[in-house]
């Protein structure tokens, strides 16, 4: 088992002791849908453009795809700081940052929250990368990873305190299934990972291979 998903399992060991259980299980009905549905089966695939994109970075600079593709890209798409998975995942990227570094691979974060919630996230989590705003998802929409969370979900969010459409300043409960992308330096897509299941999440070793 590799490291992120390690952490993963004990994070989810120690949430069921912490969490109500039918807040547990409409989480778990929520992904259930997801999958039995397929949501992301149609995205972007290996060989495929990726799109090119104008997002603002925590200071509101735009960044372009073409800019940040000087060799190979590594573009992985999360809910937000709010999301404990999330947050596990950026840190486990962040240790092997270097890696990435070695193999002339460049690596951005897109996330639907605006420039300031992204500010905020990049000082805690202390990163050596960008984190870009998508704002109302409009890139994740394009690339076929958007879903709208189930009417039933919603309440067991907002009971936590994650108030999306407070913190994506949106009017929509749309969020990005988690997703990485590797780009060559024509912006074709060489690698990709995308699991509706917000649980599981990308294997850092498999994906620093494919570079």
């Amino acid at each position: 088992m590799d490291i992120l998903a390690k952490n993963i399992a004990q994070f989810n060991e120690t949430l069921a002791s912490q969490i109500p259980a039918e807040t547990l299980q409409a989480f778990q009905r929520s992904v259930q849908d997801l999958e039995e549905k397929q949501t992301g089966s149609k995205s972007l695939k290996i060989g495929d453009k990726f799109p090119d994109f104008q997002l603002s970075n925590f200071d509101g600079q735009m960044h372009s795809l073409q800019e940040l593709l000087k060799n190979k890209l590594v573009i992985a798409f999360l809910r937000g700081s709010w999301c404990p998975y999330c947050n596990l995942e950026i840190q486990a990227l962040q240790n092997e940052l270097h890696q990435f570094k070695a193999k002339d691979a460049n690596l951005v974060i897109i996330t639907p929250q605006p420039a300031s919630i992204n500010a905020e996230w990049q000082q805690q989590q202390n990163t050596g990368f960008q984190i870009l705003s998508d704002k109302d998802n409009l890139l994740a929409k394009k690339l076929g990873i958007d879903i709208e969370l189930q009417e039933f979900v919603i309440p067991h969010y907002k009971a936590m305190g994650i108030d999306l459409l407070q913190i994506n300043q949106t009017e929509q409960y749309s969020l990005p299934i988690p997703a990485v992308y590797v780009l060559d330096s024509h912006a074709t897509i060489t690698y990709k990972f995308v699991n509706p299941d917000y649980m599981k999440r990308v294997n850092i070793e498999k994906l620093l291979n494919q570079l």
